[in-house]
């Protein structure tokens, strides 16, 4: 009779262990899959803010400031500091620094929701190969590190990628840096 009752003992404490690791490691995985997923829903809102003209929306999931830096910077580097463009024309230390000043006030009224969303208006409705929305996809998305996640967009009829680098902070994914191809930074036909 003892051994019975130290079996159900045994067997009912198990049980209880069970009962209570099974929330755990269910809220555990939710948090886990919530994570992995937060960057990819951020993805998809700001596609749908873009196709909605939603600049609010654009507002809150893009950190423009830290955007328009760094764009200026990738424009300063391949203008000014790009050393295969040096020749005998090169700008002086007076004329690097006026161009940087070009750079940045064009970019600061270039790179802006609004002028995103009027870039984005303009295009066409159906791209010439494949369905609709065809005309940027996500080439490849990963985890950079806990609090970055990068992402390579194509865009029809750039041979380069855009490139996104998103950041958790706060609880939420901003896109905080953007890379884009030099044909758009500085090319004949560049349209920033």
């Amino acid at each position: 009779m003892t051994r019975v009752k130290l079996l159900l003992s045994v067997y009912e404490s198990g049980a209880m262990r069970m009962r209570v690791k099974l929330p755990v490691i269910a809220a555990l995985l939710a948090v886990g899959i919530s994570y992995v997923a937060y960057p990819y829903i951020t993805l998809y809102r700001v596609g749908c803010a873009i196709r909605g003209a939603d600049t609010k929306t654009l507002e809150a999931l893009v950190d423009w400031p830290s955007v328009r830096e760094g764009i200026k910077e990738d424009i300063c580097d391949l203008v000014v500091d790009d050393p295969g463009a040096k020749s005998e024309s090169e700008l002086p230390p007076f004329g690097a620094s006026f161009m940087r000043g070009i750079a940045s006030s064009a970019v600061d009224q270039a790179v802006t929701p609004q002028a995103l969303l009027a870039a984005t208006s303009t295009l066409p409705a159906k791209p010439p190969e494949g369905p609709v929305g065809a005309d940027v996809h996500v080439n490849w998305a990963f985890f950079d590190g806990p609090t970055d996640f990068m992402v390579s967009l194509k865009a029809a009829g750039q041979e380069e990628p855009i490139k996104l680098q998103m950041t958790l902070r706060h609880g939420a994914w901003r896109i905080d840096r953007v890379w884009l191809p030099a044909a758009l930074l500085g090319g004949p036909n560049a349209r920033t």
